[in-house]
């Protein structure tokens, strides 16, 4: 899975490009954490280029997020596609996330 970074600000956008499935996860979690402690909580994952998830990959999310609730924060996720949103929603995983159209709205809600 490529993982490409843009800073937009003091945000990090990170975009993942592909199915975030289990031989992935592990990856993007470290990506993710590595964020984190770069970003002092302020960045977004871009789903744009994901056209689906995995439990593996739900469960990457959802420890990173965990690990951000802990100090206050929420992982931000931006433009996911319906199939992402509907296996979020049938989870009932969608709560546990701030998500955003777009990767500029999502960037803008740190303000």
């Amino acid at each position: 899975m490529k993982i490409t970074e843009q800073r937009q600000g003091a945000v990090t956008v990170l975009k993942p490009e592909g199915a975030l499935v289990e031989a992935d996860a592990p990856a993007l979690k470290a990506r993710l954490t590595e964020a984190l402690s770069a970003s002092l909580g302020r960045f977004v994952v871009d789903l744009s280029a994901v056209p689906y998830v995995d439990s593996k990959g739900l469960e990457a999310l959802v420890d990173v997020t965990e690990e951000m609730g802990r100090v206050g924060q929420a992982l931000r996720l931006c433009a996911a596609n319906k199939t992402v949103r509907e296996v979020l929603d049938l989870t009932d995983l969608a709560t546990l996330f701030d998500h955003f159209d777009d990767a500029n709205a999502a960037v803008r809600s740190f303000l």
